[in-house]
């Protein structure tokens, strides 16, 4: 009696068996795990080179009048300049000069504070501060002072920069890196041909899927680890500066990545999937590392612009980065990264339907590049 042939797997385990396919020969290839543990070394170095920089700055310049010298005496790190009257210290403050001043509270009105100078309490004094006012002068004060800034919507350039940097290289390093990654394996299967017996025991689009949420889960994790050397690095640190407010920002930066990642991972895969050889790869997959960088760059020199970074955060492509970036500045309202990312989910969804009809119709097809036309149609 004749054994009866094995039942072909569903749907849901092709997938998952392309994905563990993908998943282990990762962790096998020894450039994989390099340039992962070259790229966890690079984040840790990056935040204790921050720690070092932030814990040797030069002491703290700011201006006093005869009522507040009193409040610095005896403190160190601190650079004091003495200023007649209230006015010149505020003027201090807004040419750059000094950081901060320590104004007598009975003077801040005619500087258009509400603070009431009769209140109760340890001081008799505030301080005023332009962007805003140095954590470390603050810190060194026995008990913290009212504070009044002289341009309370404006964020500190370097933190928005340090912060837009670190999002945008995560995002972009990942995307191109396991892109390119999906293009190669598409391209090397087709060249040896293997595609064929993968194809007659499984269907195209659970070959597709299968690559898509394999290289997926290996980004997230990479994303996890690195989030967890930042927040670890930066408490150890002492960098406290960067890390207040950072938890929800991580959380949106993940969602946003893992739609903006698996988009561009369907999209990498389908354009792999017209070329049979891997010199080839580059003339497909040009355009959609373009699409990676341009928006990187955009939102790294323009952070400090609020109408492009709000533009931005609702691109697919630069989302991931503007978007969270926006929340950690306290620019967004509470409603925008909801919109945001159903924007993005619709653009994946579109993404992903393009890109399984372009794989289809090109896996099979050797020889010439396969045209976008022919491609979508299927001839």
């Amino acid at each position: 009696m004749s054994t009866p042939p094995p039942a072909a797997p569903g749907i849901l385990q092709s997938v998952w068996l392309v994905a563990d396919r993908e998943i282990g020969s990762k962790l096998r290839s020894k450039p994989f795990i390099v340039s992962t543990a070259i790229l966890f070394a690079i984040a840790l170095a990056a935040v204790i080179w921050g720690g070092v920089a932030a814990g040797s700055t030069d002491a703290t310049k700011i201006a006093v009048t005869a009522e507040t010298a009193s409040a610095v005496t005896g403190l160190d790190g601190l650079d004091v300049t003495d200023t007649d009257t209230a006015a010149d210290a505020i003027a201090l403050v807004e040419d750059g000069t000094v950081a901060a001043a320590l104004i007598p509270d009975d003077e801040m009105a005619q500087f258009g504070s509400d603070i009431d100078p009769s209140r109760s309490g340890p001081f008799d004094y505030t301080v005023v501060g332009g962007d805003d006012v140095p954590s470390g002068l603050v810190s060194q004060l026995s008990q913290t002072p009212p504070v009044h800034l002289l341009n309370p919507d404006s964020t500190d350039f370097l933190l928005r920069y340090v912060v837009a940097l670190g999002f945008g290289l995560v995002f972009l390093l990942a995307a191109s890196t396991f892109g390119g990654t999906i293009a190669q394996s598409v391209v090397e299967e087709k060249q040896t041909r293997v595609v064929e017996l993968l194809i007659s025991a499984i269907p195209v689009r659970a070959l597709l899927a299968g690559k898509v949420l394999g290289n997926t889960i290996l980004a997230m994790s990479q994303i996890a680890v690195l989030a967890a050397i930042a927040v670890v690095g930066l408490t150890v640190t002492g960098q406290d500066m960067v890390l207040t407010g950072l938890g929800g920002p991580l959380v949106w930066f993940a969602l946003f990545f893992l739609l903006g990642f698996v988009l561009l991972a369907s999209l990498f895969a389908a354009a792999a999937a017209m070329v049979s050889r891997q010199e080839d790869i580059g003339s497909t997959t040009m355009p959609l590392t373009m699409l990676v960088m341009l928006p990187y760059f955009l939102v790294v020199f323009f952070n400090d612009n609020p109408v492009v970074l709000t533009v931005m955060s609702y691109v697919p492509f630069s989302a991931p980065v503007a978007m969270p970036l926006r929340l950690y500045t306290g620019e967004a309202q509470w409603w925008e990264p909801i919109l945001a990312l159903v924007v993005l989910a619709a653009a994946c969804a579109g993404a992903i339907w393009v890109g399984a009809r372009i794989y289809s119709g090109s896996l099979l097809r050797m020889g010439a590049r396969v045209t976008l036309a022919e491609a979508l149609s299927g001839s």
